[in-house]
């Protein structure tokens, strides 16, 4: 005797009205909580609106937008930070018009903030129309981007190639080229502000990746060699903090170095900050290979694959979609490290806020302005991450069976 089939149904949506009286006016006490919890939600909140619009002075920001942005970059050559945003709202609209989803999202949100700071309440002594005009430009080419990006063949394939030779020019327009007059070089120690601060986390994250896999990879070998030199890399590493990483790599590593071999002190906070996030996304990477049952390796040898395949269509893919919160969170550690920086001399965002302040003595008291503003810029950057991440574990379906 088999028994019917009942279909399963959703329960009916519940209505405004009906979800209130469900959840904030279902007994007497949780209506009074309702109402005490929004008075006090909407004092706070009119506080904040009258501070930051009426009592709050944004002097010190909008006076040193350019000391945030790029620091003591020369002023003649910002011209080449300004490529570099062109070249990233175009592959942004280009990379919306080939994958969607969030990348449009990101591609409307940068198209957005720029099109605000344009339009920003300052006057033409601070921001002329020039730089507005600039601004403005970066939205059109984010459509321009789109559309290229739905109309190209093998669009994904150009699309990430872009983005590869967005990295090398970024590099190379930064720096220049010594002895071209066209693009002269410029001293990184000039690079400062968010510019350094975006440049160090991106170098972090884009290299310590792989890197770190390499390493996951490394200390699960068969091979001891292999093994014992990524075990001790590692724990090596995580044994200290990042703050000794930064000291060793700026200050101890050149007195190892021969006299005539002298690397940039950024390029050396870079590689300090790469190898300290490789070793903990190595074990983010481990405990996913570790979740993989056996019995799925097993089962690609049965099929005739050998083992660098079984890692990489096999195992590898399904150890990373396993991690994938741990591996954004510590994306996003390595971003807010970046302060560190300052430690070894390097002049990113928070560092530029103290000189901000410390540069005009009736600026001391306008910290909390500053502060507020150097957050709202870390917070508007680790949310992206945090967003991204969580739209991925929902396209892959991660924590669903």
């Amino acid at each position: 005797m088999t028994l019917p089939i009942v279909p399963t149904s959703r329960p009916p949506a519940l209505s405004m009205a009906q979800w209130l009286k469900e959840n904030l006016f279902s007994t007497w006490y949780n209506a009074l909580l309702t109402f005490v919890a929004g008075g006090v939600v909407l004092f706070v909140l009119y506080n904040m609106f009258t501070w930051i619009f009426f009592r709050a002075d944004w002097t010190p920001v909008t006076s040193s937008f350019k000391l945030f942005a790029v620091g003591q970059y020369p002023t003649d050559q910002i011209w080449r930070v300004g490529a570099i945003l062109f070249v990233m709202s175009f592959l942004m609209g280009a990379s919306w018009g080939v994958w969607g989803g969030t990348m449009r999202t990101f591609a409307l949100s940068l198209a957005t903030v720029l099109g605000l700071v344009a339009l920003a309440p300052v006057g033409l002594d601070r921001m002329d129309l020039g730089v507005r005009a600039w601004f403005i430009a970066n939205p059109a080419l984010t459509g321009l981007g789109y559309l290229l990006g739905r109309k190209l063949t093998h669009r994904g394939r150009w699309v990430m190639l872009g983005w590869l030779l967005s990295f090398v020019l970024t590099l190379l327009l930064l720096g220049g080229i010594p002895g071209v007059s066209i693009l002269p070089a410029v001293d990184s120690g000039l690079w400062g502000g968010l510019l350094l601060t975006f440049l160090l986390a991106l170098v972090g994250i884009v290299a310590s990746f792989p890197i770190g896999l390499l390493l996951a990879l490394g200390r699960q070998s068969s091979l001891p060699v292999l093994k014992v030199f990524c075990v001790v890399f590692i724990e090596s590493i995580r044994g200290v903090p990042l703050v000794t990483i930064l000291f060793m790599g700026s200050l101890i590593l050149p007195l190892f170095l021969p006299e005539d071999l002298r690397i940039d002190r950024v390029l050396r906070a870079m590689l300090a900050m790469t190898l300290f996030a490789a070793a903990y996304m190595a074990e983010n990477v481990r405990g996913g290979l570790q979740a993989i049952p056996k019995g799925q390796v097993e089962a690609a040898k049965a099929v005739g694959l050998n083992a660098f395949q079984t890692q990489l269509l096999i195992v590898l893919p399904q150890a990373l979609r396993a991690v994938i919160p741990a591996i954004v969170g510590q994306f996003i550690a390595l971003f807010m490290d970046t302060t560190l920086a300052v430690i070894v001399g390097l002049v990113e965002l928070l560092a530029i806020g103290r000189a901000v302040l410390n540069s005009n003595p009736e600026w001391l008291l306008r910290d909390t302005e500053v502060y507020l503003f150097i957050a709202l810029v870390f917070w508007a950057f680790t949310y992206s991450m945090s967003y991204a991440s969580r739209r991925l574990e929902k396209a892959l379906g991660v924590g669903e069976r």
